[in-house]
């Protein structure tokens, strides 16, 4: 649901822009497309490191999985990743409403993305900066680290007990989620944290592309 709802923010008017070669958006519209974007992309980041438990407790506990990953640890770890991540995306978005802009402007991107914005505000925006940082570290970098933790202990609990049975598992139960994170991350960090002043535009299409539509 959280991948249809993110590709659905982005591509309906993107589409559509191409079809009618008409691209402008509203303000408002710009805000909440942004708002849902962040949102959706945030719950996706805190939900992969919630799968990567399950994986972890799948294969390193497997008798005790049915005790552990209980129906109400699973409603909890997903209601508190709707509430964190409304939270941060209301504070991204509040944020950017006391900016202002000092002109028409075109948007350097084929989405309402809150880097793009800032760079076009004429006001300033070192705490959006300060808040990306934090917020970032705390629903991209934690969350990366974690998956890599839980990937570490199952590769060790294999590892103690090498077997082409325990090899299967691990690749049958994590291969697709390690697909996710790759493409998820990968994108995200190159996007965000590598940035380049050659075809920056053209990059941030790509990247975005990456993890906007490819991913889900």
């Amino acid at each position: 649901f959280t991948d249809l709802c993110f590709s659905t923010v982005t591509m309906p008017n993107f589409l559509q822009n191409m079809q009618s070669q008409v691209s402008s958006i509203p303000y408002a519209g710009c805000l909440a497309q942004m708002y849902f974007f962040l949102f959706f992309g945030d719950v996706e980041s805190l939900l992969l490191v919630a799968m990567a438990y399950d994986r972890y407790v799948a294969i390193c506990f497997p008798l005790h999985y049915t005790r552990i990953m209980s129906p109400n640890l699973c409603v909890s770890m997903v209601l508190l990743s709707w509430a964190l991540t409304t939270l941060c995306a209301m504070l991204h978005t509040l944020l950017l409403t006391r900016l202002s802009f000092c002109k028409n402007n075109v948007i350097p991107h084929f989405f309402c993305d809150l880097s793009a914005l800032l760079k076009l505000a004429c006001s300033d925006i070192h705490i959006n900066e300060l808040m990306i940082m934090i917020i970032g570290a705390l629903v991209v970098i934690l969350p990366f680290l974690l998956i890599i933790v839980s990937y570490a202990h199952i590769v060790s609990s294999i590892l103690k007990v090498p077997s082409t049975r325990g090899i299967h598992k691990v690749f049958s139960t994590c291969g697709s989620h390690l697909s996710v994170v790759s493409l998820f991350y990968g994108s995200v960090i190159v996007l965000y944290l590598c940035p380049s002043s050659n075809n920056s535009t053209v990059k941030d299409t790509v990247m975005s592309m990456m993890y906007t539509v490819v991913t889900p």
